[in-house]
């Protein structure tokens, strides 16, 4: 089966195509995709020289994979809409990719539970725990919880492995006797997530085009406001 992969969860972003067979899944090929390359004008056109590099027609397209989230706001909105564009386009199958999947699936075999982490701003992060590639117990059903920053480092023990883009500022600050995944990990990419959707698809999963949404985790800082604008109208707060 011919797949197509899109992340853009974050900053830096990824398409890729792969075979899929009974047993295994193959990378065919990938392109990076930096900073504001993650805009709708550009992520077409990538998508187009990928599958013009391998020979590819769209049409045969069989399975769309995407990453959707949690992640940038932004970013997971271009990625999923194009995502779904696509499919409907072709007439092919979807399956949404959670990003921390991705990053528990990239990084390397190792003893002790996995921590993925994703930068959720305002000095907290988006956080699910692994072993080997299955979820720990959690406070929420699919394992991702939003935490603080400092709850989420002085929760950390002896032997955690930890993995994900925040590290990129958060190295520093871990504790003594956590590893951290080589940097070469750090970042989801479409080429794991094709891989995880691939084996989502034979198992069973398929997701619908016209209902398939991002999941962001939280309201942007915009709904925020008005949320409690609202709710300040409804308690007569403001008013003169």
């Amino acid at each position: 089966m011919r797949i197509l992969s899109i992340e853009t969860s974050g900053r830096s972003g990824s398409v890729a195509i792969l075979e899929g067979e009974a047993t295994k899944s193959t990378v065919i090929g990938e392109t990076a995709l930096e900073g504001p390359e993650r805009t709708a004008q550009v992520l077409a056109p990538a998508l187009r020289d990928l599958l013009a590099a391998a020979e590819w027609p769209a049409a045969s397209i069989e399975l769309v994979s995407v990453v959707v989230g949690p992640g940038s706001f932004t970013g997971l909105r271009i990625g999923v809409t194009t995502a779904k564009t696509l499919a409907y386009a072709v007439g092919a199958d979807m399956v949404g990719v959670h990003t921390l999947d991705v990053l528990a699936a990239q990084a390397p075999a190792g003893g002790g539970p996995l921590w993925a982490v994703v930068d959720a701003q305002r000095q907290e992060l988006f956080a699910a725990k692994y072993e080997g590639f299955h979820l720990l117990p959690s406070r929420t059903t699919d394992g991702t919880h939003i935490v603080p920053t400092a709850d989420w480092l002085s929760g950390l023990a002896p032997g955690d492995r930890v993995v994900g883009p925040a590290m990129r500022r958060l190295k520093e600050k871990l504790p003594s006797g956590v590893f951290v995944v080589d940097e070469r990990f750090w970042q989801p990419t479409a080429g794991a997530a094709g891989r995880i959707a691939w084996d989502a698809y034979q198992a069973g999963q398929r997701d619908d085009p016209w209902k398939l949404v991002p999941h962001y985790y939280r309201l942007s800082a915009a709904e925020e406001k008005a949320a409690k604008a609202e709710v300040g109208k409804g308690t007569g707060e403001g008013r003169s």
